[in-house]
């Protein structure tokens, strides 16, 4: 298991369920192509990498360098980096973060999108061990210097400005900004203390939907709905109608976590459902079964009634 698939059984999972067996762990977000990774496996085969990236192609690429390269000590996630901070890794029992050239979002009003800001660095502090770090490399001063600020204002670590290693500047990033004659950044943040707020993983679900009585509705107008949730927000892209109802393609997005998934509408054997359909298997969050009630209330504002309500 190369790549590790959100659905799994129990969040956290174990370091020996996960790998096989124990060792050092170390989460670098945003692996890109994942040629640091595979060098950082090669070079220190006793630890266990665990890579986040949000590129399917990029992860596909670096699957498969890690498969020519029979590395073992690594496992792959499609996602989120702070998800898989908050889901894939178990309190107090990482080593080391590696962030190496985040996108450093820098118009002004887009800054509240960088990875390394305060509020991750205090939730980063639950997951470390005592004493492990997070190593950042940049071509971005004022993103090095945002970074830097957002720690230092936690009072959780000790902030160490050194030389870039050499491995970290062999990335596709590292290499492209160098031909470019770009400067390089880079620091150690040394946890020295941890957070006291609880960061607990994401709560799942089994199910979320609701059965009503009453007839369909001949139509839904939905397109382009957006209904503000508690935890995120839905939108209710498009509509199609099937032979038994309706299926209603959604966007949702929550805290480091964005699913497209079908929601359906059709005729049971006790009326009429209303709920995640399993094409795709999303992850049933409290911001999912959310955008299944927002549903559930057109259809009430159609005349139908709840009788059986699970969102």
């Amino acid at each position: 298991m190369l790549v590790v698939p959100a659905r799994l059984h129990r969040w956290p999972p174990e370091v020996q369920d996960l790998f096989g067996r124990e060792g050092p762990l170390v989460l670098e977000i945003g692996f890109g192509d994942g040629r640091f990774t595979a060098e950082l496996a090669r070079s220190r085969p006793d630890w266990l990498v665990l890579g986040a990236e949000v590129s399917a192609a990029s992860v596909l690429r670096a699957l498969r360098r890690m498969r020519r390269e029979g590395l073992t000590n690594v496992r792959l996630y499609h996602g989120q980096g702070p998800f898989a901070l908050r889901n894939l890794v178990l309190p107090g029992t990482l080593d080391q973060v590696i962030v190496n050239f985040p996108d450093p979002w820098p118009k002004k009003r887009h800054q509240e999108r960088r990875l390394l800001r305060e509020a991750f660095f205090r939730r980063l502090s639950t997951r470390l061990k005592p004493g492990g770090s997070l190593l950042l490399t940049t071509d971005h001063e004022e993103y090095f210097r945002f970074a830097l600020e957002e720690a230092e204002r936690t009072g959780l670590y000790r902030v160490e400005v050194r030389p870039p290693p050499e491995a970290h500047l062999r990335t596709k990033y590292a290499l492209k900004w160098k031909e470019a004659g770009r400067a390089f950044f880079h620091a150690a943040f040394i946890k020295l203390r941890e957070d006291p707020a609880p960061w607990p993983p994401l709560r799942r679900y089994d199910v979320a939907h609701a059965l009503l009585s009453g007839e369909l509705p001949q139509d839904l107008a939905l397109e382009k709905t957006a209904v503000r949730l508690k935890e995120g927000v839905a939108v209710f892209l498009e509509v199609a109608r099937g032979k038994e109802g309706f299926y209603v393609l959604t966007h949702v997005e929550e805290e480091d976590l964005t699913q497209d998934l079908l929601l359906e509408v059709r005729k049971s054997a006790r009326g009429v459902y209303a709920g995640v359909s399993r094409f795709g298997s999303p992850l049933i969050t409290e911001a999912v079964k959310g955008a299944v009630r927002a549903l559930v209330d057109r259809l009430e504002a159609h005349g139908l009634e709840v009788v059986q309500d699970h969102t």
